[in-house]
């Protein structure tokens, strides 16, 4: 099986998965790089210092795109990107969805890559967001709840996956996922037993 080397710029990393030691916490270098996606950077870290316990919106395609997959999904991406490849990027959680922050252009080229290879159909396609979009992201300050950052921002240049990095993750997790659930035999028997006598 293929494995991806650590990147050029990955984050420095402590522990013994590969991850960054305050994982959950937004330093005020990746505020900073979070708030170069807005057009007013200098308005947005001004209402962050106001409200750091408030999500914001903030526009894709330039900082950085989104991929956005369902939370399992995006947990085995994680895994798989820790485990077996380059790291991550900033990635966060958002009602039941996992936000995989990614070089500007990966919303352009992955589905691009995706139309050439096969995964699990019971498997989504990921949503991707880029230019012209924009994604709610969590609140700098670490907090449990439905929108909570799960490797967060520490540097003003964070190191991004690109469109292969992310499609290698997909991939892997989907067909990992096929070999868990198998499909159901059509032609099996299937009795109810949910009720009881």
């Amino acid at each position: 099986m293929t494995t991806l080397t650590t990147a050029p710029g990955c984050p420095s990393l402590d522990g013994t998965d590969g991850r960054p030691a305050s994982a959950t916490h937004v330093t005020p270098q990746g505020a900073a790089w979070l708030a170069s996606a807005s057009a007013h950077p200098e308005h947005t870290l001004v209402a962050w210092q106001a409200r750091p316990a408030t999500p914001a919106v903030l526009p894709c395609g330039t900082a950085f795109d989104v991929v956005n997959v369902p939370v399992v999904l995006g947990r085995r991406m994680l895994d798989l990107l820790w485990e077996r490849g380059p790291g991550s990027g900033p990635a966060a959680v958002h009602r039941g969805r996992m936000l995989l922050f990614a070089t500007p252009g990966t919303a352009q080229r992955l589905p691009a890559l995706l139309a050439w290879e096969e995964w699990n159909p019971g498997a989504p396609a990921p949503l991707c967001h880029g230019h012209g979009d924009a994604v709610t992201v969590p609140p700098l300050a670490a907090a449990p709840g439905p929108s909570r950052w799960v490797v967060a921002p520490g540097s003003r240049l964070p190191w991004l996956p690109g469109p292969d990095a992310l499609l290698w993750a997909f991939l892997h997790a989907t067909r990992g996922a096929a070999a868990i659930f198998p499909s159901a035999d059509p032609d099996a028997n299937v009795y109810d037993v949910s009720r009881r006598r």
